[in-house]
């Protein structure tokens, strides 16, 4: 406790974690959609459960495998998530939308197709910056026996020639 300008006792309360009161938040809208829109809840749940399985199991720091596969599959799931509204909300209608196999099939292989991305996109990354940089080093070394050429100055030794 700290004096005040007064001379009373002012108490100070230790600063609050940034963003603990925005989760908190997030938590409360997502149960009360989980409540008020159960057919809704329900139908993407199940359609993001592959996505939401990795979520739980994915240890990398930002989960980018699991965030790329929840946002294939989110994309895939927009259209029954649309006919749901549109055909109203009830559990009935959710079923259907999940009792089709292309609905179902088209946004686990959404959400498949992610989890691909995740897994492939590093290795094209990887292959492209070292096409790159292979054909910079063979652009800059042509450069340099030109001038050296050009200039008279003798080739470099055969350690620097070649790494």
């Amino acid at each position: 406790m700290k004096a005040g300008a007064g001379g009373g006792a002012v108490t100070t309360r230790p600063a609050a974690k940034p963003g603990r009161s925005l989760v908190w938040l997030q938590g409360l809208a997502c149960g009360a959609l989980a409540t008020l829109a159960t057919p809704l809840a329900v139908l993407l749940g199940v359609l993001l459960l592959p996505g939401l399985c990795v979520l739980l199991i994915d240890r990398m720091p930002g989960k980018p495998v699991a965030r790329t596969m929840l946002l294939c599959g989110a994309a895939a799931s927009v259209t029954p998530a649309w006919r749901l509204w549109d055909h109203g909300l009830t559990m009935e209608n959710s079923l259907d939308l999940l009792s089709d196999v292309f609905t179902l099939g088209l946004a686990w292989a959404a959400t498949a197709a992610g989890w691909l991305v995740a897994e492939v996109a590093p290795v094209f990354v990887h292959l492209l910056l070292e096409g790159t940089s292979r054909r910079r080093d063979a652009e800059l070394r042509a450069a340099r026996a030109r001038y050296e050429a050009e200039w008279g100055i003798p080739p470099a030794d055969a350690d620097m020639a070649e790494p």
